[in-house]
């Protein structure tokens, strides 16, 4: 298109915007299953197995022991144009078991058939217990050098660049579960440093449940379905989570988190991610700093509305891990800063009277800045789920020289819990050997044998020290690298007990209420409604309103006249707490990069303007879907959506080309979203739906041409807050990528005057 085009100028604000993060536009719709599509008949003649598509890349090719192998990623995958079994001899059919005649008998002797189930029957390893469902992509991190003051840690000196893997997931779920479920999400990364493996194990939550680790089995059996009936799945609205959390109030800080629109991101794209512990940093002189790690995301923090959420888990229970893998594929590379706020590591380690060891506990940027110190980039997509994201293995205790644990007692529980659980995932302890796991630096552990050994070890002397084999391997001092721990005093009495600061468990979850914005808080009181509305048990609801009334009086009040409960008075005096504004998602503008774009549409319409919106949308550096009243082409346009497929819910924003006629199957019998249509409905009525849900989830809506008839039907008015009504295409584009910035457009639904 030229630079003159009106349209293309409508988006040059937003493509300014991604060409400024570095993403190449979108070339086409990402979500194709394969590098070449397939032909009608299936193929007979014989070739290779096809390449994986440009986005997808298996883990870089280093040896067990961490050696560079120079192979093409692609070395790992099968290869070979003929059907072998699994000791590469070529079978000539593996549709029929060996049998003595046709209608025989299955012969013993049949190896093929053996070889296939067997591996089939071991096919599946144990989920994980915590953390199953999850996504992954590859990256790099790029360091900005800011860090190198305060660590030695190589990646974090200037201009070094770090492959990475990332893995994100849902905590309660197993795997079979839906993305969109309320729930913590972890955010684990993987750097396959110089100096070995660091794993920064992280979640979007800056808070846990929990201060000590010992208390971890309980709060997962308490979120877990109950044992009785193996339900619900994947949820804490239930009686007992409530139970476990109404009685450890210390879990009321991260219940807040939990229950706020954090609990239900909109993408793993626009998701926070917090180490929530503080770690130890030393640099080159020995000096020793305690950190917080944060991740920021580019694309801001945006969430779903909590009706989106439910929606999506029915229609695309896929839906996170979807949007991360079409966003890779569309150029759209997710982006987050990671950054660190800084404490001097002084006895008490204490900071601003904030106990740093709590972990139930954050300290508000206001007071301690989050200063950034490098970039993560994700930009290839695995190729193979199951090796790479079902098989990869973090651990809190993977630590590089100079970074270093503190005292932290639910920490010391996970430097424990790590590595036990994977003897159990991945078959014993060689699991750093598989592809995804394995350094990127050399591995002389002396470490041998066990199950599934892939390493050729050599030499005699796995043992120090010896002579036998040279001496080696060495111990390294601190100018050759080594990892050395901090040198810190300790002392005290052997009890079961927590420091006096741990008894606070109201003030910091004040302080997140006060932050929130009035909108926020109205979602917030709703998730506290709907969870223990689920809830059985009346003594439940009622202990966690007591819990509540120390938080705030009206989000304790709110929420119990929606439970039909009286509120209760506080037990404690209230928190003078000042508001953190960091806490707040809402506020800001964010670049609009890789946002999904609906635009609807029949032959009705002035298809070249379609077609014109659609290029401008791509060229932004966004994912336009073509709704449609049936499949195949409209015009010369592909069609990514139906009716009959689509809701609002994909989308970030709905733009209508018009007012489109009833579909051939706008009926109920064949649709139920279609209802009882009236056959003069000038709107097709799924149409209509969209309109009406995309308007109460806040999204923008535009639309031209005769468009104002499918809002006037969804009683949608032309006037309210985000919705874009224009002559042309141009217009109505311009007005609303404007609102995309701001994700949603809240100033739609006025909150309360009290909550406000």
């Amino acid at each position: 298109m030229s630079e003159s085009n009106p349209i293309k100028s409508a988006v040059d604000k937003v493509v300014d915007a991604v060409t400024d993060h570095g993403h190449a536009p979108a070339a086409e719709i990402p979500g194709v299953p394969n590098s070449a599509p397939p032909a009608l008949e299936q193929p007979t003649e014989p070739g290779e197995p096809l390449p994986p598509k440009p986005d997808q890349t298996g883990p870089d090719t280093f040896s067990p022991t961490g050696q560079p192998t120079g192979a093409d990623r692609a070395a790992t995958a099968q290869g070979g144009a003929y059907l072998t079994t699994a000791q590469g001899v070529r079978l000539r059919d593996t549709d029929h078991s060996l049998k003595a005649g046709p209608r025989g008998p299955v012969l013993l002797q049949d190896h093929h058939l053996r070889e296939k189930v067997m591996h089939f029957d071991h096919e599946r390893i144990p989920e994980r217990v915590v953390h199953a469902r999850g996504a992954g992509a590859h990256g790099v991190f790029r360091s900005y050098g800011t860090a190198a003051n305060i660590t030695r840690a190589a990646f974090l000196a200037e201009k070094a660049e770090t492959p990475v893997f990332v893995r994100f997931s849902t905590v309660l779920g197993s795997r079979g579960s839906a993305d969109t479920v309320r729930d913590t999400r972890g955010f684990a990364t993987k750097f396959y440093t110089s100096e070995g493996v660091f794993d920064l194990v992280a979640n979007n939550i800056p808070v846990f449940f929990i201060q000590d680790g010992i208390k971890f089995p309980d709060v997962i059996h308490a979120g877990k379905p109950h044992p009785d009936r193996e339900i619900p799945q994947a949820q804490s609205a239930h009686d007992t989570f409530w139970d476990f959390v109404s009685l450890h109030t210390e879990a009321t800080h991260h219940t807040l988190w939990n229950m706020s629109d954090r609990g239900i991101p909109r993408s793993y794209r626009m998701m926070e991610g917090f180490g929530v512990h503080t770690f130890r940093l030393v640099n080159a002189a020995g000096e020793t700093t305690l950190v917080k790690f944060h991740w920021k995301p580019k694309l801001g923090v945006h969430s779903l509305t909590w009706e989106e959420a439910q929606m999506i888990a029915g229609v695309d229970p896929d839906y996170h891990r979807r949007d991360l893998a079409d966003a890779i594929e569309a150029g759209a590379y997710p982006q987050w800063e990671l950054g660190v706020q800084v404490f001097p590591d002084n006895p008490e380690q204490m900071f601003e009277g904030i106990d740093l060891l709590d972990p139930t506990k954050i300290v508000p940027e206001e007071l301690a800045p989050v200063q950034p110190i490098g970039l993560l980039e994700l930009n290839r997509n695995p190729s193979n789920f199951f090796a790479e994201t079902e098989q990869v293995a973090f651990h809190v205790g993977h630590l590089v020289p100079g970074i270093d644990v503190t005292d932290d007692p639910l920490l010391a529980a996970r430097l424990f819990s790590y590595l036990d659980t994977q003897l159990t995932r991945l078959g014993g302890p060689n699991f750093p050997q598989l592809p995804i796991n394995r350094p990127h630096a050399p591995v002389n552990d002396m470490q041998r044998d066990g199950y599934h050994q892939t390493a050729v070890h050599r030499g005699v002397a796995p043992y120090k020290p010896n002579s036998l084999d040279g001496g080696c391997p060495f111990h390294a001092g601190l100018g050759e690298g080594a990892f050395v721990e901090v040198p810190t005093e300790v002392s005290g009495r052997k009890v079961r007990e927590a420091p006096a600061t741990y008894a606070d468990h109201f003030s910091q979850p004040r302080l997140f209420w006060l932050s929130l914005s009035p909108t926020e808080k109205e979602h917030l009181i709703d998730a506290f409604t709907f969870e223990l509305g689920k809830c059985y048990e009346q003594a439940v609801k009622e202990r966690q309103l007591r819990v509540l009334a120390n938080v705030d009086p009206v989000l304790c009040r709110e929420v119990a006249q929606g439970l039909g409960l009286p509120a209760p008075e506080p037990s404690v005096p209230l928190a003078d707490a000042a508001p953190s504004p960091a806490l707040s998602q809402l506020g800001r503008e964010w670049p609009a990069d890789g946002r999904i774009i609906g635009i609807v549409a029949d032959e009705s319409c002035d298809l070249g303007v379609v077609d014109a919106v659609r290029q401008a949308v791509l060229a932004g550096g966004m994912v336009p879907l073509l709704v449609a009243p049936k499949g195949g082409m409209l015009g010369t346009m592909p069609v990514q959506r139906t009716f009959l497929t689509a809701r609002s819910v994909e989308f970030d924003a709905l733009l209508l080309a018009g007012a489109p006629l009833p579909g051939r199957d706008a009926y109920g019998a064949r649709d139920a979203k279609a209802g009882n249509r009236a056959p003069d409905e000038p709107v097709d009525p799924r149409v209509v739906l969209m309109v009406m849900e995309a308007y109460r989830h806040a999204k923008a809506i535009g639309g031209w041409g005769t468009a104002a008839r499918v809002l006037a039907q969804a009683g949608v008015p032309e006037q309210a807050p985000g919705v874009v009504v224009g002559e042309d295409g141009e217009q109505v584009l311009r007005g609303t990528l404007g609102l995309l910035s701001l994700h949603r457009v809240w100033d739609r639904f006025p909150p309360a005057a009290d909550v406000a």
